[in-house]
C-alpha cells in the first residue's frame, strides 16, 4: 500500500509544547518479556507465514509494483537468502553491516535465535553464507531478541538470554573466507546477564548496553534497571565500563552522537536520545561517570516508545512507537517527528501516517532518506526533505511479507542502509535475509548526489 494519509500537528502545537516540558521521572510500563513476543513460535516452515518460500531468489527488478511475489516501488531484490541457508536457522531478528576497510567486501551480520550469521554480500546477487557464531546460551527463549553493532572492525552482540552478556568478535577473521566456518567468540563481557539492545557512538568509541535488568555486577550500576551502561571500546577487543545511568528507568533503545546540531548550549557534547517506553528522554553523556538528564518528554498517544534516529543535521528526531497501532492510539503506521532544535524542550512537530495497518519497528536515516522496517508492510523509504513541516514523503518500499499488512509482529525486524554501495540488507523474522537495491533519492538538494 502506498502512502495515503499524512497527519500534521499544527493544531496541536500548544499541547505539544506543554508535553515537551521536562517532567519528573516516574514509573514506566513494565518490560517483562511476556508482551508482544508471547505469540512468537520457533517452527521452521517450507513457506513462511508471510508467504515466502524457503528458496533462494535473485535479480528481481521492481516493475509495475511487483518484484516476483513481493510488492514494491523503486526497490529491486538483488537476492534473498532463506533461513534454511543461514545455518538452518528458525528465527531472525536484527541485522547490521560491516565493510572491510582493506578489501572493500561488504558483510551482513544477521542476528538469529541460534547466534550471529555472517554473509558476504559483496556480490549482492550471489551472497555467500560464511557460518554462524553460536549464542552464549543455546536453546534459551531469550535468543529471539538480539542486537549487535560494530566499531573498529569488531562486532558487539547481546541477546535477552539470561547469562549471555556481550560477545566481542573480530570481524577481520572473515577476510578471505569463502565457505562456512565454525566460529568462536574472541571475548565475552559477563558483568551483566542479558540486554535487549546495544547502541554505538563511533565518534566517542562508546558502546551503550541497554535493557539489562538482571545479573548486573558493575559497582554502582547494580540498580540501573535497564538504563544505559556505557562501555569504552577504544581498545575494541576489551570493552571497559565507563559509566551508567538509571535515572529514568528502563531504556528500550538509544542513539548517542557527538552533538553538532543547532542548540549552541550543547555543541561538542555527547547527546543521547533514549526511547524509554513512554517518553523521549534526552541525556548528556559527555561524562560517562556523571550522565545527566536534559529533558524527559511524554506524548498523548504513547503505547510503547520504541526507537528513533536523528536527521543528519541533528535538528529532528524520527520516532516509532511500537504499540500505538496495535492499541489504537493512532490510525495507521505512524512516525513521530520531534523537533530537537532546543534539546531542553523537545516539541512534537508532527505525526506522519503512511496509511498502512502494520506496526513500525526500527528506522535509520542516510542521505535524507529514512529506512523504516515496518513489520508486515516491509521496508519503507521516506524522504525527510519536508521534515520541518512535520511530514515525510514515501519514495519507495519493498514488502518482505506479501501475505498481508496485518497489525501484528511478523515480517521485517530490522535493516542496515549504510553500505557505501547503496545496498540495503533487511531481515524477515521467519523469512531470511533480503539484499535490496533501492533506486530512490531525496528531493533535498543537499542529498541529490547521494544514494
Amino acid at each position: 500500500m502506498r502512502r495515503s494519509t499524512r497527519v500534521a500537528l499544527a493544531a496541536l502545537t500548544t499541547t505539544a509544547a506543554v508535553l515537551a516540558a521536562t517532567v519528573p521521572a516516574t514509573g514506566h510500563p513494565t518490560h517483562d518479556g511476556s508482551g508482544k513476543e508471547a505469540g512468537f513460535d520457533l517452527v521452521a516452515e517450507d513457506v513462511s507465514p508471510g508467504g515466502v518460500p524457503q528458496e533462494r531468489m535473485t535479480d528481481l527488478r521492481c516493475e509495475d509494483g511487483m518484484a516476483g511475489i513481493f510488492g514494491c516501488h523503486k526497490i529491486d531484490l538483488a537476492s534473498f537468502v532463506p533461513l534454511s541457508e543461514l545455518g538452518g536457522s528458525i528465527w531472525a531478528n536484527d541485522v547490521w553491516g560491516w565493510e572491510d576497510p582493506e578489501t572493500g567486501h561488504e558483510y551482513a551480520l544477521v542476528s538469529q535465535y541460534e547466534g550471529t550469521s555472517f554473509v558476504d554480500i559483496t556480490d549482492a546477487y550471489d551472497p555467500v553464507y560464511l557460518g554462524t557464531l553460536p549464542t552464549e546460551v543455546p536453546g534459551s527463549y531469550g535468543n529471539i531478541w538480539g542486537d549487535l553493532k560494530v566499531y573498529d572492525d569488531h562486532a558487539y552482540i547481546v541477546t535477552e538470554a539470561a547469562g549471555h552478556g556481550m560477545q566481542v568478535f573480530d570481524l577481520t577473521r572473515l577476510r578471505g573466507v569463502t565457505e562456512p566456518q565454525e566460529w568462536t567468540v574472541d571475548n565475552v563481557v559477563k558483568t551483566f546477564g542479558h540486554a535487549h539492545n546495544i547502541a554505538m557512538n563511533e565518534d566517542s568509541a562508546t558502546a551503550y548496553v541497554i535493557g539489562a535488568r538482571r545479573g548486573v555486577t558493575i559497582p554502582g550500576c547494580e540498580g540501573v534497571n535497564g538504563g544505559p551502561i556505557a562501555f569504552d571500546v577504544s581498545d575494541p577487543a576489551n570493552p571497559v565500563v565507563s559509566g551508567c545511568y538509571g535515572g529514568d528507568g528502563y531504556t528500550h533503545d538509544i542513539q548517542c552522537v557527538d552533538y553538532t546540531g543547532p542548540d549552541a548550549d550543547y555543541t561538542g557534547r555527547e547527546i543521547c536520545v533514549a526511547s524509554n517506553e513512554d517518553t523521549v528522554t534526552v541525556l548528556d553523556a559527555t561524562d560517562k561517570a556523571d550522565i545527566t538528564q536534559i529533558a524527559r518528554t511524554p506524548y498523548e498517544t504513547s503505547a510503547y516508545t520504541h526507537q528513533g534516529w536523528f536527521t543528519e543535521d541533528q535538528e529532528y528526531f524520527l520516532l516509532g512507537d511500537e504499540l500505538d497501532e496495535l492499541f489504537g492510539t493512532v490510525d495507521g503506521t505512524t512516525t513521530y517527528v520531534w523537533n530537537l532544535k532546543d534539546l531542553d524542550s523537545p516539541v512534537l512537530e508532527g505525526m506522519d501516517s503512511d496509511g498502512n495497518s502494520s506496526i513500525d519497528h526500527n528506522l535509520f536515516i542516510k542521505d535524507g532518506l529514512a529506512y523504516k522496517s515496518n513489520y508486515t508492510s516491509g521496508l519503507r523509504v521516506d524522504d525527510t526533505y519536508r521534515v520541518d513541516q512535520g511530514r515525510l514523503s514515501e519514495r519507495g518500499y519493498f514488502d518482505v511479507y506479501p501475505a498481508d499488512d496485518h497489525t501484528g509482529f511478523a515480517g521485517t525486524w530490522g535493516n542496515y542502509p549504510f553500505f557505501d554501495s547503496g545496498t540495503v540488507v533487511v531481515t524477515g523474522i521467519e523469512e531470511g535475509l533480503f539484499v535490496l537495491k533501492p533506486r530512490v533519492k531525496s528531493a533535498d538538494p543537499d542529498f541529490r548526489g547521494g544514494r
